[in-house]
């Protein structure tokens, strides 16, 4: 047994074992010293970048509690650093068009820019096609909250928009009948109203404003879209006559018919219909079809008008004897005066087709007549 522990065979690998368990057992002490006395932590850094880093979180705490108004800002200001970058680094610009497009908050949007302009911040060129933008941006000394078409900033219009919203439903009707864009319809009647809805009128401090309804005329004119009678009849007129220049076609004959027969009874029921407080249906319809009538009698001059908001409303306003077709058509009509500042029928029926309020009750068809049809 002395010869065998004294042999190579027991020596080499006993001595191989113990020297091995020695090191591991060394390592591991050493180990546990280096953690215990924190030799093994790596020296820390402090981004370069950190004061920056820094500084965009007091500006998003602070210039981010702002009005509506100057969010929109904030949001073109996005798109055209967008494009900007679209110049240099198309790839990042679509992933943030995307998330803009989105409806993701304009917060993170420019967030997501401001990353990518730290970025390139060394990137001399790119630096000086985004100052302009930024520079421009500063130049803005005042952000309005108002509507550019200062006459939509007064309090009667607020009232305004109260007032048709009820009817929508009604107008809606009328123009699925008649082909003619609802839109359209509001743009006459806003001329019409608007001149009404002055604060110092006894009218709108009697009713008009206190129960947001629409002035209905009963006098010269009549209805919530100022008729006159004699228009009224006329339109009736061109309804029914095959030969008459307004002619829309025997689908719409019937859209005005009365009830009774004699021309005394026709006449009440006419006035009676347009000055219903309650129902401004007919107020809507006559206006409508007198739209499509005038429409129609250009076209077939060869004078098309159908994109003409501002004409079809002009033309409303001064009536028949007025609608002459012709190349060079003016805008114009009666000057209404809101809070003593004038505008023409046709100007105010022009801003507010195009300005974009209602549009979530009244937006714009494919056509302004006769986008309902079956092809």
């Amino acid at each position: 047994m002395k010869r065998f522990f004294k042999s190579k065979w027991f020596k080499i690998p006993f001595f191989t074992l113990t020297f091995a368990f020695a090191a591991i057992g060394f390592f591991l002490t050493v180990s546990y010293a280096a953690i215990q006395f924190g030799w093994t932590k790596e020296g820390g850094i402090v981004d370069s970048n950190n004061r920056y880093f820094q500084e965009m979180q007091d500006k998003y705490n602070q210039d981010f509690k702002v009005d509506s108004a100057t969010m929109v800002q904030k949001r073109y200001e996005a798109m055209e650093r967008i494009i900007v970058l679209n110049e240099y680094y198309p790839k990042n610009a679509e992933y943030i068009l995307s998330v803009l497009q989105n409806g993701t908050d304009s917060y993170e949007v420019i967030r997501m820019l401001d990353a990518v302009d730290l970025q390139l911040k060394d990137n001399k060129t790119y630096q000086k096609a985004l100052s302009k933008i930024k520079f421009n941006s500063k130049r803005v000394k005042e952000i309005s909250a108002s509507s550019a078409f200062e006459w939509m900033n007064i309090a009667e219009w607020k009232t305004f928009k109260e007032a048709v919203a009820k009817d929508k439903k009604l107008i809606d009707s009328v123009a699925k009948q008649t082909g003619v864009e609802g839109r359209l319809i509001v743009s006459c009647l806003v001329g019409e109203q608007i001149r009404l809805f002055n604060s110092s009128r006894e009218a709108y401090k009697k009713w008009i404003g206190p129960l947001k309804v629409l002035s209905v005329e009963s006098q010269f004119s009549f209805g919530v879209t100022g008729i006159k009678e004699h228009t009224a009849k006329n339109i009736e007129h061109h309804l029914k006559d095959p030969s008459s220049i307004y002619y829309l076609g025997s689908q719409y004959e019937g859209l005005l018919d009365f009830q009774g027969q004699d021309t005394a009874t026709i006449n009440k029921e006419r006035i009676d219909r347009l000055t219903d407080f309650h129902n401004h249906y007919y107020s809507y319809m006559y206006a409508a079809l007198f739209l499509k009538q005038v429409k129609v009698q250009w076209e077939k001059a060869g004078y098309p008008i159908d994109k003409r908001p501002e004409i079809l409303a002009t033309l409303f306003n001064v009536g028949y004897p007025q609608s002459k077709p012709k190349s060079n058509p003016r805008v114009g009509g009666s000057t209404i005066k809101i809070h003593e500042t004038p505008y023409s029928f046709g100007a105010i029926a022009y801003q507010f087709y195009y300005s974009g309020e209602l549009f979530e009750l009244f937006p714009f068809e494919k056509k302004k007549f006769d986008w309902n049809e079956r092809v």
